[in-house]
């Protein structure tokens, strides 16, 4: 398959009076054509940093330190914004947000919002904007009544569907979803993931599903890519991470220790000691060697480079590297 996305070396660090963060600290990874690929981590590894900075919008303070990331063959980063905003973001890139509540503004109606993002794009009269809007929101099981309300009348799942149908209309070929499920009931989670199954089969979508639930990724994803501190700690394919062989980042088999299975019985959880490094003075070597449970000498003083283990895995781990 081709690359839809390429990252390479990028580099994002927000600056504080106190200093530089390090959110992205030379990273590189693809993303190929019809692939979902899961992005996971602890509170503060990077990813939606990393999502934000796919979509060319990393949040104040935040700038490209260096890197490339190419969409479609072409480098976004050195585009003028009005390029970015007329033939990238959400034409060819879209991302749903983290907290729908946070994303519409309640004083509008849903219609309004979307007829904005709407006409931003394309030209079309009212009549034909409404007419592919109230596809859209029938296409996400919503009624076309729905456009004629406000924020605070949907239910929370209703939200989620009004996000995802936005962010679709202008058929873009790769989707961003940070925390999609996020404060909504099992149930409708069930109900957003098979509907996102069902548009990623619809539109032929190529999805970054950002989330800290190893077993939704273990569903929903092709490859996972495991962050912590601002690096790929492990990426690499399901079968392989999930499979017989396992992680081999000391970091993604705590994380897997961690999570509940439903079909065998775990006595004890796992949890990982310590809490995450402070991205202005990281620590030296490996950024997981104070909290790594198999640490050796030389994690605590050079850093890992990220090889390939197996076809597609790598892994940024010193005991691997024998």
């Amino acid at each position: 398959m081709d690359s839809i996305l390429k990252v390479e070396n990028l580099k994002m660090f927000y600056h504080t009076s106190k200093g530089a963060v390090r959110a992205i600290d030379d990273i590189s990874f693809e993303l190929k054509a019809g692939e979902t690929l899961g992005l996971v981590g602890e509170s503060g590894c990077g990813k939606t940093s990393m999502g934000t900075s796919i979509l060319r919008m990393p949040t104040a303070p935040g700038r490209y330190e260096s890197g490339r990331i190419y969409i479609d063959g072409q480098d976004v980063i050195p585009m003028p914004e009005k390029d970015v905003r007329k033939s990238i973001r959400w034409e060819k890139i879209a991302m749903v947000f983290q907290g729908a509540m946070n994303c519409l503004t309640p004083v509008y109606t849903i219609g309004r919002q979307m007829l904005e993002t709407l006409h931003e794009h394309r030209e079309m009269d009212d009549k034909q904007a409404v007419e592919l809007i109230s596809e859209y929101l029938q296409l996400v099981g919503l009624p076309s009544e729905v456009m004629g309300r406000y924020p605070h009348e949907l239910s929370g799942g209703m939200k989620q569907r009004v996000v995802i149908a936005t962010a679709l209309f202008l058929k873009p070929k790769i989707v961003i979803l940070d925390e999609p499920t996020t404060a909504l009931d099992v149930i409708v989670q069930a109900q957003i993931i098979n509907l996102l199954k069902k548009l990623k089969s619809t539109f032929d979508l190529s999805f970054i599903f950002i989330t800290h639930d190893l077993a939704l990724e273990a569903e929903v994803a092709d490859r996972l890519c495991v962050m912590y501190a601002g690096k790929i700690a492990e990426i690499g394919p399901n079968s392989s991470i999930y499979g017989a062989r396992g992680a081999l980042h000391p970091y993604t088999e705590k994380l897997l220790q961690a999570t509940p299975l439903l079909h065998k019985k775990v006595d004890n959880l796992s949890f990982i000691p310590g809490t995450p490094p402070d991205l202005i003075d990281p620590p030296k070597g490996c950024r997981f060697n104070p909290r790594c449970h198999k640490v050796m000498d030389k994690c605590r003083t050079d850093e890992p480079p990220l090889i390939e283990i197996e076809a597609g895995h790598q892994v940024a781990c010193w005991r691997c590297t024998k």
